[in-house]
């Protein structure tokens, strides 16, 4: 008989599909989603994820001059914080202007973002690339973020080895993402607000049910944070640590490339 090597499966929300097939599975939930995608995060968050982004940029610290890259960067709110943050900076003390480059896989998400009135002025460009092969040279950034997008990698050691390629010594990693409350409590409540009430949510608000579905169990499927943080360790990141945001429902990771 013939050496027959069976094929690697992956989480897909509950469900386990081929990994080779994972992409293509998430692709079509943006593509579903994406001109309602800040309704989405609102959705999924209470609708806090705007002060979570901002506690996250404060301890970001942007500066003037320097690059992002903002990956599974969707709409571009992320980069549009750093470039503001940074100009602040330079307001200050002088310097040239911080760039972002939003990267998404997702065309449909990238296409949502272009705003002519937010972007104006920015240094932003967007660029249609996956996480786990970044279209960028080796040491080429000085900041790295993904937010709420590192649960949809197929593979994720694979995207944290290339982040940490990316970027310059002296660079950081940022990972902002959903996760397991460490209390009982606060799970309880979020696993009941999340399995009740954001499917039917996301079915009235875009007609598509099924996609929060997936967003909601992916949620679960995501490593807890202490693990999470080996995952970043593994990758030869230094520095590591992370930040529980409203008590665990979402957390802050972040490591240094040194």
């Amino acid at each position: 008989m013939g050496n027959m090597t069976k094929e690697k499966t992956i989480d897909f929300g509950f469900k386990t599909v081929k990994a080779s097939e994972k992409a293509g599975h998430v692709r079509e939930v943006f593509d579903s989603v994406a001109a309602k995608y800040d309704v989405m995060n609102d959705a999924m968050s209470m609708g806090i994820h705007r002060v979570w982004k901002n506690m996250a940029m404060a301890k970001i610290n942007p500066q003037p001059g320097e690059v992002l890259i903002d990956v599974a960067g969707g709409t571009g709110d992320l980069s549009r914080r750093f470039i503001t943050a940074a100009e602040k900076v330079l307001l200050r003390r002088g310097g040239v202007p911080a760039k972002a480059y939003v990267c998404d896989i997702n065309a449909e998400m990238l296409l949502a973002g272009v705003d002519e009135v937010k972007d104006n002025g920015l240094d932003l460009t967007r660029v249609c690339g996956d996480a786990q092969t970044l279209p960028f040279p080796d040491n080429f950034a000085d900041v790295i973020t993904i937010s709420f997008g590192i649960r949809n990698v197929t593979d994720r050691d694979m995207a944290l080895a290339d982040f940490h390629r990316v970027l310059k010594p002296g660079g950081r990693f940022y990972c902002l993402e959903f996760t397991t409350p460490p209390t009982e409590w606060l799970r309880k409540f979020y696993d009941a607000y999340s399995f009740a009430v954001i499917p039917r949510l996301g079915g009235i608000l875009t007609g598509d049910r099924d996609s929060y579905q997936y967003l909601v169990e992916s949620i679960r499927k995501f490593p807890k944070q202490e693990k999470f943080a080996g995952m970043l360790k593994s990758a030869k990141f230094r520095r590591v640590n992370y930040q529980d945001y409203s008590g665990g429902i979402c957390a802050l990771h972040w490591g240094w490339k040194v």
